[in-house]
């Protein structure tokens, strides 16, 4: 039983007293609860399953073991549905509606007799979604990753979820593998439940919360199917109930110390470019002051340890198996904040003690790296004022200081609809760049900047190229690839003004990322009517809220109005 706590509960306000309100919210709660149910923590278990979101679909079985913890500390569970975010499913992309999410959640948080939350996540952005939700509600929160499938295999080699798809595909368009064998090993990819099991971005943003401190550690990174998860779950919801009894809330324990924690992780994961976007708004949320600097200047000398697709060979389940994310912190233990806390109420670091690596192939001892400076790099430039990433450990290490001419498409269906014309004037040191992708112009910043090969070019053996874009790509995804740049086309970044035939300059060590034309010639150019025609114009509904308030990608991309806490307080009776 978690010690009580002489604090009178949140949701007493809704419970306690014998007046006509009082009555009305127990008694339409009770229906069979104990006497003494209203007397305890009220734990909200904010659950992101959905048939829809395949990778969540587990996590009404780790609700389950969720409120057996909490009944068992005292509490009273309530399962709580909240918006679930399916990234391979939802149009025009998942990213759009995180925000949404977040201020649902949030205010549902808000809005019901809620003491604390355990927050059930899994697929890319149910994890951001909660914690910016968490963030600013600021009620006692623990995260329970939902975690990776199992390993993969296709005919005795494994098969990386989502990293083959690309790879797959792109042998498909070269005509070296047939469109049979490809389809063939669509049934060999997802084995069981859980998220990719690449280094992708579900993985990371679990790993990343992990370092974060709102996960307890040595939990992230289990398989989904592994019962120790369910283990897991218990042990969150005994903990959210002494939470509530500490008042141990996001604000209290979560600082900027705590941030860069989460930013070295990601560097020694090789953790995807997206947990960038994330982590801004999260901070963003706790009123945290976090930049794009931080994650260059943190992270950018961090070795790579863990050998893990899209940037190595393993995959999570081998990761796990190897000793997990506390075993890579032991290995840059020197580079943690160590007064950093965690949802247990101890630092980070002291849960780093007998943390082996049981397997140095999959996590690499740091004398013996994947790369002996990874992270990601933030570059600047003409092209980018307000800042750009590339992720060093997913590209050629020849391309990342690289002279091209560009050649450019205004929006992915301008793309789709030239990139494998037999007449398109591209060789293998044109840059590629496409815009109309970032927050405001697509809207929502998809996943789209690891543009594929032109054909021709696969055909002649090319598998990677320099390529530029305002959005995204996905954490499974590899290639030297520039993206986020900010500010976007459609706000009126520069990268409207680029013209095919234009010299772009990458330098990765430099940090720069320009195209030779100076100020002046800049300032009189216009984007063309092609380019300001593929950017979003929607008249109503969500769409057309987020792109009015929809921030840059150097900010984190929350809306602007949503930046910061309200807190959990509810000042008026419904009734």
């Amino acid at each position: 039983m978690a010690t009580e706590s002489t604090r009178p509960l949140r949701s007493a306000q809704w419970y306690r007293g014998n007046e006509r309100n009082s009555y009305l919210h127990r008694a339409w709660m009770r229906r069979g609860t104990p006497g003494d149910a209203f007397d305890r923590p009220q734990i909200a278990i904010a659950n992101t399953a959905s048939d829809l979101t395949p990778c969540n679909s587990h996590l009404s079985e780790v609700a389950a073991s969720v409120k057996n913890g909490i009944y068992e500390a005292g509490g009273i569970p309530l399962e709580l549905p909240v918006v679930s975010l399916g990234e391979p499913l939802l149009r025009p992309t998942a990213m759009l509606w995180r925000n949404m999410a977040a201020m649902a959640t949030e205010e549902m948080l808000r809005a019901n007799p809620i003491d604390g939350v355990v927050l059930l996540g899994g697929c890319d952005k149910t994890i951001p979604s909660l914690l910016m939700a968490a963030g600013s509600v600021d009620l006692p929160a623990v995260v329970v990753p939902g975690g990776p499938m199992l390993n993969g295999t296709f005919r005795g080699e494994p098969l990386g979820c989502g990293t083959h798809v690309w790879r797959l595909s792109e042998e498909v368009r070269a005509g070296t593998m047939s469109q049979d064998d490809f389809v063939a090993s669509e049934s060999a990819m997802i084995r069981s439940r859980g998220h990719c099991n690449t280094m992708g971005t579900a993985s990371t943003m679990a790993l990343v919360a992990e370092a974060l401190g709102v996960v307890i550690p040595g939990v992230a990174g289990t398989p989904a199917p592994d019962s120790r998860l369910l283990q897991a779950a218990h042990a969150s919801g005994r903990l959210a109930v002494e939470m509530v009894a500490a008042d141990r809330r996001p604000s209290t324990f979560l600082t900027k110390g705590s941030f860069a924690n989460a930013i070295v992780a990601l560097a020694a994961i090789g953790g995807s470019t997206n947990a960038v976007v994330h982590l801004l708004a999260i901070a963003g949320r706790l009123g945290i002051e976090l930049t794009l600097d931080d994650f260059d200047r943190l992270g950018s000398e961090v070795p790579v340890l863990v050998d893990l697709l899209p940037a190595g060979r393993f995959l999570m389940e081998d990761f796990h198996r190897a000793g997990g994310l506390r075993a890579v912190l032991g290995e840059v233990r020197d580079l943690l904040d160590p007064d950093a806390l965690t949802v247990t109420g101890t630092p980070l670091v002291d849960h780093l003690d007998d943390a082996p690596i049981w397997d140095p192939e999959v996590i690499r001892l740091r004398r013996t790296p994947l790369l002996a400076h990874g992270g990601i790099a933030v570059l600047r430039g003409n092209l980018a004022p307000d800042g750009a990433l590339i992720k060093p450990a997913a590209a050629s290490p020849d391309l990342l200081r690289h002279r091209g001419r560009a050649v450019v498409f205004d929006s992915i269906e301008d793309l789709r609809a030239r990139l494998d014309d037999p007449e398109l004037d591209v060789d293998p040191d044109s840059v590629l760049v496409l815009r109309g992708c970032g927050p405001q112009g697509y809207p929502g910043m998809p996943e789209v900047a690891n543009i594929p090969i032109p054909k021709k070019l696969l055909e002649q053996g090319v598998r990677d190229m320099v390529r530029i874009c305002d959005g995204r790509m996905s954490g499974t995804a590899y290639g030297t690839v520039v993206l986020h740049v900010s500010p976007e086309a459609a706000a009126g970044g520069p990268l409207a003004l680029v013209r095919t035939g234009d010299v772009i300059n990458l330098d990765v060590t430099a940090r720069r990322i320009d195209v030779e034309l100076s100020d002046e010639q800049l300032a009189e150019r216009r984007p063309s009517a092609t380019t300001t025609a593929g950017f979003a114009q929607p008249k109503r509904g969500w769409e057309r809220l987020y792109i009015d308030h929809v921030m840059q990608a150097d900010t984190g991309a929350d809306l602007d109005f949503l930046v910061g806490s309200s807190g959990s307080e509810v000042g008026r009776e419904s009734h």
